[in-house]
């Protein structure tokens, strides 16, 4: 399917009371979206990178629930309860075994590693940028973010309304299959926004952090909150959050298996900015090599390139768009989102991701001083953004 081709984004489900209650509701309300999701990825060439020839497609995907319930089970039950139980209320609501939900969430973390491989090619391939003070044309705080992501994905995108029987109400952007959340903004205006790294340390498997800036956004109130709490608690895979509170404190927090550190604007630049790769020095060594290509095991789109070819060239190209001391509007940051390099020539290194592979096919705005947050299932080039409030 081509980008762009996905119905207006619109709150799907509300999701109320305890965490299994939660979950339940998202699982009845979202039911088709699951299943649909589930036997579109089982479908993918990158999901069956790792399938010998000879094994029938039942024992292998029997064989990868299992593999992801002996991995996930045991940590979550022990360090996250309550989302365990959220999980537990996606499967009973969609009427699937728990094992098929812990497979479809634990593809999150297995993806931001490269360790061996390349062998599982980098789906994902986003930008985000925050600004603030005199970075701002209005002074608040914002936060654009380009989604990249294989396209067959988009119709699973969703939009949640939690409301925690424990915890702040939030407005969070994810796929219907997962109990986390990819961005998602709560009531006291705390944002968190979600790329993928790609990281080399190990550590014992435990949650995806996505599922971690779901309890996150539940629970605090600012970005100190929020990143002490999330550096303090397990987690199983690499990211760069993005954050972004009411008081007008951003902040990127780079993650890896083993790994953090927060990165806040440097001499007072109101500005912070990142795709899919480390900026602290003291991170980058719990990154893929910058000369790490995608070898024989890889999709065939992805053989023979870098692994870090399109962040760096997407870092490059925002840095040169952001040079100066201009202050930003939001369709300013649009169009900035929307860039298709210095020839117009969209690409899967361009700002706006337009590859082989991977396309930008959703582009959020979020403002967390008034609480709003703008949404399109699209290319940023062509988003027609719908808005939101919490």
């Amino acid at each position: 399917m081509q980008v762009g081709t996905e119905a207006t984004p619109r709150v799907e489900v509300v999701c109320a009371g305890n965490h299994r209650e939660m979950g339940l509701a998202q699982g009845s309300a979202l039911r088709a979206k699951i299943l649909g999701a589930i036997h579109n990825c089982s479908q993918q060439q990158s999901f069956r990178i790792g399938q010998p020839w000879w094994l029938p497609d039942n024992v292998f995907l029997w064989l990868a629930r299992f593999r992801a319930a002996w991995l996930l089970a045991q940590p979550l039950e022990q360090d996250f309860p309550e989302t365990n139980e959220r999980l537990a209320g996606i499967a009973e609501g969609a009427g699937l075994g728990l094992r098929t939900i812990y497979l479809i969430n634990a593809i999150e973390p297995i993806m931001s590693s490269v360790k061996d491989r390349s062998v599982v090619p980098s789906m994902a391939a986003c930008s985000a940028v925050a600004v603030r003070g005199r970075r701002s044309a209005s002074g608040e705080p914002i936060i654009t973010r380009n989604f990249d992501y294989l396209p067959f994905i988009q119709p699973y995108f969703t939009l949640r309304e939690n409301r925690p029987q424990h915890g702040h109400r939030s407005l969070d952007f994810t796929v219907a299959t997962m109990s986390g959340t990819v961005d998602g903004m709560n009531e006291k205006g705390l944002c968190i926004t979600y790329n993928y790294a790609y990281t080399i340390d190990e550590g014992p498997p435990s949650a995806p952090i996505s599922m971690l800036i779901t309890e996150a956004i539940a629970r605090c109130a600012t970005v100190t909150e929020a990143a002490d709490w999330i550096i303090s608690r397990p987690r199983w895979g690499g990211g760069i959050l993005m954050l972004a509170d009411a008081s007008g404190d951003i902040a990127a927090l780079e993650l890896s298996n083993t790994q953090h550190r927060l990165r806040r604007p440097e001499g007072g630049s109101d500005l912070l900015l990142h795709t899919n790769q480390f900026h602290c020095p003291q991170m980058q060594p719990y990154e893929v090599s910058h000369r790490a290509i995608f070898n024989e095991r890889a999709h065939p789109a992805m053989r023979g390139r870098r692994v870090l070819e399109s962040a760096e060239l997407r870092t490059r190209r925002l840095t040169e768009l952001l040079r100066g001391f201009k202050a930003f509007t939001s369709n300013e940051l649009t169009a900035l989102m929307a860039d298709h390099g210095p020839h117009n020539r969209p690409s899967d290194t361009t700002v706006c991701v337009h590859g082989q592979l991977r396309a930008t096919n959703a582009c959020l705005q979020l403002f967390p001083r008034s609480r709003r947050m703008r949404v399109a299932y699209d290319s940023a080039c062509r988003a027609q953004y719908q808005e939101f409030e919490i």
